[in-house]
């Protein structure tokens, strides 16, 4: 089996974590994948709760924001040799049981990148969902749509969910995310913007996505308005940026 692990980057989640973790341990154990948690200086429960279920941990000093956490993530995989690895939200969004299922895309396949879409078909989902499933609110829809629109014009490749945060990657994309053509600001559509414009090979599978409730959201209240306009800047960025020379493994 080939080196895996999976990372959660984890910002206040002592709510979400009890009845994640033991569900995602279980998918990883049927991948042979170690887990690591990224904790961005969490002042709740988050460490203690991550420490009693056994799960491995670095943390900031500080709160840096979620692209250096999983960036983090990245760095540590990279340097530990790891052949891939796949990112699952803390919040319980996205469901454990579709781990596995991205880990088969990245070994079956030819693909740097797999993304785990929300849009997509449900149909070859072995498996039902726990719950309702979660497509966005209304603003955050309409940031999609626009985003996609947007890859497809510049990029010429139609991505149904650009700001999924469920993904899996390659031992030779990990060297990538380690440099400096990371956002750090939101890694979302301007990440995979950056992917297609390096020749990275992408697909996307479908998963599940559930609603969580979350107290302070990136996409409630007027956040989504100010996320936007901030990812339309970055996609700006990364369409002008120069496209790397190398990608070693």
């Amino acid at each position: 089996m080939p080196k895996t692990l999976v990372i959660i980057p984890v910002n206040n989640e002592a709510k979400n974590l009890p009845s994640l973790l033991p569900r995602l341990a279980q998918e990883c154990r049927s991948i042979q994948a170690d887990i690591l948690a990224v904790n961005d200086a969490s002042i709740d429960d988050s460490l203690e709760i991550l420490k009693k279920n056994n799960i491995r941990v670095l943390s900031h000093s500080s709160q840096m924001g979620y692209g250096v956490t999983i960036q983090t993530g990245y760095k540590y995989a990279y340097r530990h040799g790891y052949d891939y690895l796949i990112q699952i939200d803390g919040d319980g969004q996205h469901d454990p049981r579709c781990v596995p299922l991205i880990f088969s895309e990245l070994m079956a396949s030819e693909f740097d990148v797999v993304i785990g879409s929300r849009f997509l078909s449900k149909e070859k989902i072995p498996f039902e969902p726990n719950s309702p499933l979660y497509y966005g609110t209304p603003l955050r829809r309409i940031g999609i749509h626009l985003f996609r629109f947007v890859l497809r014009c510049l990029c010429f490749r139609r991505i149904t969910d650009p700001t999924s945060g469920f993904m899996g990657f390659n031992r030779k994309t990990l060297h990538f995310l380690c440099g400096k053509s990371f956002p750090f600001d939101y890694p979302d559509a301007d990440m995979i913007m950056t992917f297609l414009k390096n020749d990275f090979r992408l697909n996307e599978i479908p998963v599940y996505m559930y609603s969580v409730n979350k107290r302070y959201s990136l996409h409630r209240g007027c956040r989504p308005i100010w996320y936007v306009i901030k990812v339309f800047i970055s996609l700006f960025i990364a369409f002008i940026r120069e496209k790397e020379a190398t990608h070693e493994q």
